[in-house]
């Protein structure tokens, strides 16, 4: 690996092993410095106040409930307890005049900078803060290749640090996220909560839902009433945007100026840093983005927030329109005051943008592709996957049925989500709407077939072509070949989607395929190289803050000025999650120094489903010993057909090739009838991605009857083929074991192999489709394997038309998706 640092770092170009590379990530958590005897539990008195009060805040008691248990545990331990905690949010009024009128608006906001203090003072972040710019290239075998990952290790960050004034200057990364949600089920009372997050602390920490490091409530936005007499009004709809803007001015006034000065701060190492504070990204829905950039919106002539396209060319993104910058924007704002009249032609609203007070945040730069309001509960939800639906409906209900029963029939994984039936689906969870386009193609390519409905066909062509470049968007880890290749695949996305359009008569199609969110693709791969990966920006985190929101509500208000008890609830939480994570860091410390490595170690490496655990395999679920005779004679599938037989060719294959030595010093091992195997039906294999070159880990299970179901998960393994030379092939697990030979315990499989050679079937329709067709060889050729040889493990979709043929679901993860396109070439 190499590191370019920025010159105001003042490091040179880093070169590091695989090994050293990883070590300087992983080493930060050991770096953290707690002062040795202090008490964690602090502000409270005793660690038990502290326990007391996370119980009762987390059981969601109310006043008199606490106070109830609090008095019981009192006369029974015969001793006193008092709980303090204080809100720390502060309540600001806006006062607009509209229409003759003085209105006034409460905004809740805490500092962004108070915030900020209370991070970077922290013990626990202080060594995972990285502060300069970054380039990073991984060597390829032939030249060092560029990947972008982190906020640090894009472009803007670098062009940022370097327009920053002292050599010991470094950005202060805001990242903000805002959205209206219901908090009651009927929809009138609405909350609009203001997240953030730092770009300066890495992604597992920074994406948390705990813990001070992670995304926090920092603001509570006024929302202006809908009012049918006004609310199509442009004065109206500027009313709105005046309200939002100055009650997001105030929580920005904290480092608006220190955007500008800057703040010296010493660093966990001793350095001192001028830190300036900088809006670098905004996530947020497309809605929220046209509040933000202060555009006119959906039906404006120039629609995206963040470059000029006109709206009769957003599905065209063959070509690049100039980017709004807020220069240009406050030059017109400024003409605005000046000649009203003018100013009601602009691109924009005449309303002054909060980020303008914040040096180096245009708005237009730190807005950003969202990936799950944009492409899964946009592009796919409200048009694909409509389009999918008419077209099945217009050829009736059977073929309806048919793709029904698929999906319920389409085989399990884990944190995938199953479905019945996707006909009937009517929701907006953008989650489940992923898992749904990643199994459409499988389960519809034999109903909307090229010969029959070449309209459908042309349509899942559109949807094929969109999973590869939403898959790449995906990514965590970019190089300068994926980002290309993911470029290139959009293209290829818009030439489907013209034909698809082609085939339909203009004067009848009633669907217009020029909206804002098939044109904001061609901004994602600008993004990511500009901020990082998607998951830098993407609002899938944040929209997990909304529910503990929504249970505040129901649970420990008493629905009236909801806004300040909910905010008080979150402190909370808050100084709950911030003593919490000193309590785990005190008892680890605390362990560490009574226990031995090896104890640590065995803790580690427990049998539960959830825990890490080190090597490459772990079998669980063990099932009672049985002998070789029993298996014979009692698994009457083809499988286990000569199940001794092909054990005892795999043994005198396998021994000699790995020096074990067979017992006896024979030159040939003998199975006996007697000899017993330990099986087992859960198997966790651990491996290293090809995305981000970290450990993954995937859970197979070999069971005959999972949650009532039968399941035989699929795995890629390593083979050899007829001339001795290594390949990678799919096998099917049907039984997994443990054999002793000697003082050797082997971990094996019986599986079949899914490489018999698939002909032409469907070669055509799989090529258009990117189907990837497998084919399984007969059961009574089942063999043995060594579990060890699993590389990982592979989810295969049956081919419903033809038996024995599978496809293999390359979009079940992003590691597989890569791997995927060199197994196939």
């Amino acid at each position: 690996f190499k590191t370019e640092f920025h010159p105001k770092s003042g490091c040179s170009t880093a070169f590091e092993s695989f090994s050293t590379f990883d070590r300087t990530h992983r080493d930060a958590v050991s770096n953290s410095v707690v002062e040795d005897g202090s008490e964690p539990w602090h502000p409270f008195q005793t660690r038990g106040d502290f326990e007391f009060s996370e119980l009762a805040h987390k059981a969601a008691l109310n006043k008199d409930l606490t106070n109830q248990l609090l008095a019981l545990i009192q006369r029974l331990l015969s001793g006193e307890a008092r709980l303090t905690l204080r809100s720390d949010h502060d309540k600001h009024v806006v006062n607009v005049h509209h229409a003759k009128h003085d209105l006034e608006f409460d905004v809740h906001y805490r500092p962004l900078w108070d915030w900020a203090m209370d991070i970077l003072q922290d013990p626990l972040l202080q060594p995972h803060f990285t502060w300069d710019a970054q380039r990073l290239y991984k060597y390829n075998g032939e030249r060092f290749e560029r990947f972008i990952d982190e906020p640090w290790t894009g472009d803007r960050w670098w062009n940022i640090q370097s327009l920053l004034p002292q050599e010991n200057a470094a950005p202060f990364a805001f990242i903000l996220y805002t959205d209206k949600s219901h908090l009651s089920s009927s929809g009138k009372v609405k909350a609009y909560p203001v997240i953030v997050h730092c770009g300066n602390l890495p992604t597992h920490i920074r994406n948390s839902n705990h813990g001070l490091g992670g995304g926090q409530l920092v603001g509570w936005l006024p929302i202006v009433p809908e009012d049918s007499a006004n609310d199509r009004k442009l004065s109206y709809t500027n009313l709105k945007r005046v309200v939002w803007h100055q009650a997001f001015l105030k929580l920005l006034d904290s480092i608006t100026r220190l955007s500008r000065v800057g703040f010296a701060y010493k660093t966990h190492n001793g350095l001192i840093r001028t830190l300036y504070p900088i809006v670098l990204i905004l996530s947020a829905d497309y809605e929220e983005q046209c509040v933000m950039s202060l555009i006119r919106g959906l039906n404006s002539g120039c629609p995206c927030p963040i470059c000029l396209v006109p709206s009769n060319e957003l599905r065209d993104h063959s070509k690049t329109h100039p980017r709004r910058r807020s220069e240009e924007a406050i030059a017109r704002f400024e003409l605005y005051k000046r000649s009203r009249r003018i100013g009601e032609e602009l691109i924009w609203r005449p309303v002054e943008n909060a980020f303008w007070h914040v040096n180096h945040s245009c708005p237009h730069a730190a807005l950003c592709f969202d990936p799950l309001h944009i492409n899964d509960g946009g592009l796919f939800c409200n048009h694909l996957f409509v389009e999918f639906k008419k077209i099945l409906a217009s050829i009736g209900r059977h073929a309806e049925k048919t793709v029904d029963t698929q999906h319920e029939a389409f085989p399990r994984w884990r944190n995938f989500n199953h479905f019945k039936s996707v006909t009937n689906v009517f929701f907006s969870d953008g989650n489940k709407l992923l898992d749904i386009a990643k199994q459409v193609i499988f389960t519809a390519q034999n109903v909307l077939t090229h010969e029959e409905h070449p309209i459908g066909f042309a349509l899942l062509r559109c949807i094929a072509s969109y999973l590869q470049y939403h898959m790449y968007i995906l990514l965590d880890v970019h190089t300068e070949t994926t980002l290309a290749a993911g470029e290139c695949e959009l293209c290829t996305f818009q030439n489907h989607l013209e034909e698809y359009i082609a085939m339909h008569d203009p004067e009848t199609m009633q669907k217009n395929w020029n909206f804002p969110k098939v044109h904001l693709g061609k901004h994602a791969f600008t993004d990511i190289r500009e901020k990082g990966a998607a998951r830098n920006f993407s609002t899938r985190p944040n929209e997990s803050h909304h529910g503990p929101i929504r249970k505040y509500y129901l649970l420990q208000t008493n629905r009236k000025d909801a806004a300040e008890q909910i905010l008080r609830l979150d402190h909370k939480s808050l100084v709950s999650e911030f003593i919490r994570s000193r309590l785990e860091h005190h008892d680890q410390t605390r362990l560490k120094k009574i226990s031995d490595q090896g104890t640590l170690e065995d803790d580690e490496n427990e049998t539960l489903d959830d825990r890490s655990f080190s090597g490459h395999i772990y079998l669980g679920s063990p099932q009672k010993s049985v002998t070789l005779a029993y298996i014979e004679e009692n698994y009457l599938s083809h499988v286990f057909r000569d199940f001794r037989k092909k054990l005892s060719k795999f043994l005198n294959e396998f021994l000699p090739a790995h020096s074990i030595p067979i017992p006896g010093g024979r030159s040939w091992f003998i199975t006996s009838p007697t000899d017993k195997v330990s099986s087992f039906r859960y198997l966790k294999v651990n491996y290293e991605s090809t995305v981000d070159w970290k450990v993954a880990t995937d859970y197979l299970r070999c069971n005959p009857s999972f949650h009532g179901r039968e399941r035989f998960d699929c795995a890629l393994v390593w083979s050899v083929d007829r001339h001795q030379n290594e390949k990678l092939i799919f096998v099917r697990l049907h039984f997994m074991f443990q054999y002793t030979v000697g003082t050797e315990t082997l971990p094996l499989a019986l599986v079949t192999s899914l490489d018999a050679p698939t002909g032409s079937r469907g070669r055509v329709a799989d090529e258009k489709l990117r189907l990837k067709r497998l084919r399984s060889r007969p059961p009574s050729s089942s063999e043995i394997i060594p579990l060890r040889s699993i590389v990982r493990g592979a989810l295969l979709a049956p081919d419903f038309k033809h038996s024995g043929d599978y496809f293999l679901v390359n979009y079940i993860d992003t590691d597989m998706f890569l791997r995927s396109q060199t197994l196939f070439q």
